[in-house]
């Protein structure tokens, strides 16, 4: 919450904003839960221990939507991998002071 906030130098006054941080922070977390709610061991988990899934309608509409994920798993984990590799390079860089988190709003 508190990196919503942004501190105006020249008065000290804070006022609610989002920086491109936040943004490459919360794309890394949507990748993140992409790639594991896509994963086999949710599919396991959610109906693909049972011999029928017919039986229960609502574990078969979930098991659907886990396998749709579950379609483009490589995917997932290359975006995911990739983007969080990005968005440490991009907290280390700021955090030293070689690059400014850009407020957008």
């Amino acid at each position: 919450w508190k990196a919503l906030w942004f501190v105006e130098p020249a008065t000290g006054k804070s006022s609610f904003g989002i920086g491109v941080g936040t943004v490459v922070l919360a794309i890394n977390v949507y990748l993140l839960g992409g790639y594991t709610i896509g994963c086999h061991s949710l599919r396991h988990l959610i109906g693909g221990f049972r011999d029928q899934l017919a039986k229960s309608r609502a574990c078969y509409r979930a098991y659907d939507c886990v396998s749709c994920l579950n379609r483009r798993h490589m995917l997932w984990a290359w975006l995911s991998l990739f983007w969080v590799g990005f968005a440490d390079l991009y907290v280390r860089l700021c955090a030293m002071g070689i690059w400014t988190d850009w407020r957008i709003l």
